[in-house]
């Protein structure tokens, strides 16, 4: 049956959760909000399902529940920072505050952060450095999930990146993808659901085409594009792990694993538009290409065009009124959680009572 809950109720559950783990009040809300926010923009994959992953390497001492980033090198522009096995949110959002920050002294700032963890959703980060008036790119490098192109093992990690710039009246423009045909997070809740994944999506672990989540998980994901996938993914891998002196390639562990230093890294660049155009004429200019791309005509079958990020925002829209359906799989292991940490589940409600 499904379990539909407040975003607000969810969103103090999981932050009560991560600070029963020992996490400080402010960066257990922030973990807690990634979440939530993942849910609103309709990618369950990077939602609730990972709360378990998260408060298990906590437990297990493999995650730090304060963070304490140390810096390892500064040279104004460019920052690089020891994450000392922080939550990758929490050094994440430190790292936006510190690009913003030198971007705006500088014009353009990198900072590099070694021995994080996962993140979730890129966007989510990207968004708030493009809500201060930079352009901005995030990579991250992850545990292998696919083959090198023309090998049957799996090597490279999906290695998202996300690219976001404020749009004028039409909001923050963003792009956040992973560098496989579908992020592996999609795959795990396919599995949850217990349904099939798409022709496309995944190989098991002999490389032959696979629409089981469970072979797949055990498998390969397929990349994006072909070769043209692994190519940026392994690039991507340069950029977030190797550049940073974090880990990478099959060096990294996924937030899944319960135990294993993560060594996750990744790449945060910032650019400070006021340093490159007049930030009015930029956002004048972003709402016309905005506008020209939204007035193409619409090919049969498609009701309107989007651009990236605008269908998340229409989606969390819609769910902030609807209320929030988690999977019975999801559910379940939140009980487990609940049962854990006495904190009581969120009550399941109806669109009406979140409209009342």
């Amino acid at each position: 049956m499904p379990h539909t809950v407040g975003a607000a109720d969810l969103l103090g559950f999981a932050a009560a959760t991560t600070e029963a783990h020992g996490v400080p009040p402010a960066d257990a809300r922030l973990l807690a909000d990634t979440l939530v926010t993942a849910e609103l923009w309709g990618h369950p994959s990077h939602g609730m399902l990972r709360l378990p992953w998260y408060l298990g390497r906590l437990a297990s001492g493999a995650t730090a529940a304060v963070a304490a980033p140390e810096v390892v090198s500064d040279s104004g522009a460019v920052l690089v920072v020891d994450g000392c096995d922080g939550l990758g949110q929490v050094l994440t959002d430190h790292a936006v505050t510190w690009g913003v920050e030198r971007a705006r002294r500088h014009g353009i700032s990198a900072v590099g952060v070694r021995n994080s963890g996962h993140f979730g959703t890129a966007a989510y980060f990207t968004r708030k450095a493009a809500e201060q008036g930079c352009v901005a790119l995030l990579a991250t490098n992850a545990s292998p999930a696919m083959a090198p192109w023309g090998g049957r093992e799996k090597r490279v990690g999906t290695n998202p990146w996300s690219i976001a710039a404020p749009g004028g009246r039409y909001g923050t423009v963003v792009m956040d993808i992973a560098n496989t045909a579908v992020a592996r997070g999609k795959i795990y809740h396919a599995e949850e659901r217990g349904e099939p994944i798409p022709a496309g999506w995944a190989a098991d672990a002999d490389g032959v085409p696979t629409t089981d989540p469970r072979r797949a998980i055990e498998g390969l994901i397929l990349p994006m594009a072909g070769h043209k996938g692994y190519a940026i993914s392994f690039m991507f891998d340069v950029l977030a792990g190797v550049l940073t002196g974090s880990a990478f390639g099959s060096a990294v562990v996924g937030p899944y694993h319960a135990t294993g230093r993560s060594g996750v890294g990744h790449l945060l660049i910032c650019v400070d538009i006021a340093a490159m155009a007049d930030p009015a004429e930029f956002e004048q200019r972003m709402e016309t290409l905005v506008e020209e791309t939204k007035h193409t005509p619409a090919a049969p079958g498609t009701a309107e065009v989007f651009v990236p990020g605008e269908p998340e925002a229409r989606t969390a829209e819609r769910l902030r009124g609807e209320g929030i359906t988690l999977a019975d799989g999801t559910w379940s292991s939140l009980g487990r959680i609940a049962d854990a940490t006495a904190v009581p589940l969120p009550a399941p409600v109806t669109p009406q009572e979140l409209s009342a």
